[in-house]
């Protein structure tokens, strides 16, 4: 466990059981164990294992509760082997995503998502779409890709073939859709060289750019993957699960919280004491952007990971100081660690990247996902249809 977990007190309180039924369930292999701090007998117990077996009590208990809970934090409603949440760490396919993103290439976890194979050659037919040029570069990266998919999608014979080996090579063209859209890219160029390249970034900033779309390509079922299965789960093809994700990412309650964090970063550069900057934010009942996050109480091991490649490559930054600054007032104030919203705000500034770069990453990155749960949805050929509790005006069948 990489969580510290909870101490037998805890664990026994959350479930509603005795410290001997808590022992129990760990004898009969339920719940996972392991020593306490040093000099200590006490020993401390998986949080998500607790966490499992509460929520399968009260579904015991009350049906109904957690049918209408079902869809709020922490509930799990589809089956899904891309992304494992356990502790404080987070696997692509049962692969440590800060280790793939220190080691690996984007094109390599591409395939690992879709295929389940760590391989950087690309399947015959999954050739670069035509070059961008000539297109405008208004508005937003999220319109422009969303204009651009469908475009793309109107003219690509092999979109609504949807077994598994078509939709990789559709989900390569699209990849390579929505770099085009971000950075003109030159041929040869890899993902993160068209970025670095469009972006003009200074020397070693293009491992960190690779290292931000591989730690952002998956987080399991957030708004975005669900949005995209439910669109595949109906049977369209993938420039439309790619637009439709897109929508949702661009929401200031998900991808677009990261240029809040880049506006609030901004907004407090020449703040002599950030600590009561955003303090003072703080008592006017605003909230500080980019700290903690549900599924990790102890630190966001994704922002943790960008942030400690920013200290290597950049460590005589006076914007690194800056934003190292601004995160030690910001945990010291919340109590919570950044969360990688801040990280890829950090990065932005850093790196020296246009506005809204942050989102452009985020968004470049998690198409990878999105495709990997089309790829699922369509094997599954299952519709996702809940039903709704409904709580209106009863009906009145009285003749009028």
């Amino acid at each position: 466990m990489s969580d510290p977990g909870l101490s037998a007190t805890e664990a026994a309180r959350a479930l509603g059981v005795t410290r001997a039924t808590l022992y129990a369930y760990v004898s009969r292999g339920l719940i996972r164990s392991q020593p306490g701090p040093r000099r200590s007998r006490a020993r401390r117990y998986a949080r998500d294992d607790v966490e499992r077996l509460r929520r399968r009590a009260e579904e015991r208990r009350d049906p109904d509760k957690v049918a209408t809970n079902a869809l709020q934090w922490g509930v799990p409603v589809l089956e899904s082997s891309i992304t494992l949440i356990t502790g404080n760490a987070l696997y692509y396919r049962g692969r440590n995503v800060v280790a793939l993103a220190r080691d690996a290439s984007v094109e390599e976890v591409a395939s690992l998502i879709w295929t389940g194979q760590l391989d950087r050659a690309r399947p015959a037919g999954a050739a670069h779409p035509a070059p961008l040029g000539g297109r405008s570069r208004r508005g937003t990266f999220v319109s422009r890709a969303q204009a651009a998919l469908a475009l793309a999608s109107a003219t690509d014979a092999h979109a609504f073939d949807l077994r598994p080996e078509a939709v990789v090579r559709s989900a390569w063209r699209i990849l390579d859709l929505l770099v085009g859209v971000a950075a003109p890219r030159a041929h040869g160029d890899c993902i993160e060289a068209a970025l670095a390249r469009g972006w003009r970034v200074p020397a070693g900033a293009r491992d960190i750019i690779r290292a931000a779309l591989i730690l952002m390509a998956d987080h399991e079922l957030n708004v975005s993957a669900f949005t995209a299965r439910c669109i595949a789960s109906a049977g369209s093809q993938p420039y439309a699960v790619v637009g439709g994700a897109l929508a949702a990412i661009e929401g200031v309650k998900h991808g677009g919280s990261t240029a809040r964090v880049e506006s609030l970063l901004e907004a407090m550069r020449a703040r002599r004491s950030l600590r009561a900057a955003l303090g003072e934010r703080l008592r006017q009942g605003l909230r500080i952007e980019g700290f903690g996050h549900p599924l990790y109480p102890t630190g966001d091991p994704r922002a943790a990971a960008l942030l400690a490649l920013l200290g290597e490559r950049f460590h005589r930054s006076s914007e690194l100081r800056f934003v190292r600054e601004f995160a030690r007032a910001g945990t010291s104030l919340t109590g919570d660690a950044p969360n990688v919203d801040f990280a890829l705000a950090a990065t932005s500034r850093v790196l020296g990247l246009p506005p809204e770069s942050g989102l452009t990453l985020f968004a470049i990155g998690r198409t990878i996902g999105w495709l990997g749960h089309a790829i699922e949805q369509y094997a599954l050929d299952q519709i996702i249809r809940p039903r709704a509790r409904y709580v209106g005006v009863a009906p009145d069948d009285r003749p009028s």
